[in-house]
């Protein structure tokens, strides 16, 4: 392996290994220092803190599974998900740093989902958002980065389709 190979690879691990780190903490200090269902406000209750452990997944998705498809929905298929996100980034060296920035924030956030789900039993969620027209679920610093690394991800290939769309634009109809 290269050493300018290594580096990315150290640089991704060292990302993702931060991104997991601070959601890990996050929740360890939620646990640690609020009972179940405990409530904070901030701002008038726009902002508030209440420890809540989801048993599913998004939104308490599955929470109601059992046995084997529970085992298969919420932790194995996930799993996956991010294993096979986490190689593709690195056997692929040519990812705009952009794009790879938010994929590293999509993998960060999922691992540190699926490691509460498989050694707790529960995702530990704790803030919510109410500004009368944009409200939230319960969510944690994971779910905030799964949805930072989306947003990165759409707005990154949404701006390359239009300067690529300009792009051809210009060879179809070149200026003479």
């Amino acid at each position: 392996m290269n050493s300018k190979r290594l580096v990315r690879t150290l640089v991704i691990l060292l990302v993702l290994g931060l991104n997991i780190g601070c959601d890990q903490l996050s929740k360890t200090i939620v646990r640690d220092k609020m009972e179940i269902y405990d409530r904070i406000t901030y701002l008038h209750r726009h902002i508030t803190f209440q420890r809540v452990e989801n048993t599913g997944a998004f939104l308490s998705f599955g929470d109601s599974l059992s046995g084997p498809l529970r085992m298969i929905l919420l932790n194995i298929l996930p799993l996956l998900a991010v294993l096979f996100g986490l190689g593709y980034i690195l056997a692929k060296p040519n990812i705009n740093r952009v794009k790879l920035l938010g994929i590293i924030l999509i993998i960060g956030g999922g691992f540190g989902n699926i490691y509460d789900r498989i050694v707790r039993g529960s995702v530990t969620d704790f803030m919510h958002i109410n500004f009368v027209i944009f409200q939230t679920g319960v969510f944690n610093v994971a779910d905030m980065s799964i949805m930072a690394g989306m947003f990165i991800v759409l707005i990154h290939s949404f701006l390359n389709r239009k300067a690529e769309a300009d792009v051809n634009k210009l060879d179809e109809n070149p200026i003479k």
